[in-house]
């Protein structure tokens, strides 16, 4: 991500993904979430390194990331725009067409068949449309994660 902008955006993105997949109505509820890590700092283990987040983002305090955050998240629940939106969920780089074309050029061979797409208010560098599935290269040996290989870390409810 180019910028501050796109930056926070797609933290709020990452912090919907328990509403859009139904578990939650807001992502406070949700115990892991980035939100509760970005509105609450300072908790005993601590995830975010918040002197970093705030530089990122182009601010002067904290609390301008907080309220901004929070705002976007509002923002995004009221709007309806909650949805899976392919420019977070399937791109390699998200800005300016300048900025996505020298993370396409940077990645060399690695960016062979990806394409840069309009999208938005910004560009983004992603595989081709007609790109084959993961799941078709897996032929079904992707199935559910059995209990045998989880391992619960204290957590209760």
């Amino acid at each position: 991500m180019e910028d501050g902008k796109h930056f926070l955006r797609c933290l709020v993105y990452i912090d919907l993904n328990m509403v859009r997949a139904g578990v939650v109505t807001h992502p406070k509820q949700w115990f892991f979430s980035g939100y509760n890590e970005t509105q609450k700092p300072g908790r005993k283990n601590v995830l975010i390194n918040y002197d970093r987040l705030m530089e990122r983002l182009g601010t002067g305090s904290y609390d301008t990331v907080k309220q901004n955050h929070k705002m976007l998240v509002e923002e995004s629940l009221n709007a309806a725009r909650n949805r899976r939106d392919e420019k977070w969920t399937r791109s390699i780089a998200v800005g300016s067409k300048e900025f996505v074309e020298n993370i396409k050029s940077r990645l060399a061979g690695l960016a062979k068949g990806r394409n840069i797409q309009k999208a938005e208010a910004a560009y983004q560098l992603r595989e081709p449309s007609s790109h084959i599935s993961y799941n078709a290269l897996l032929r079904g040996k992707n199935g559910d994660i059995g209990y045998n290989n989880a391992y619960f870390w204290g957590v209760y409810e």
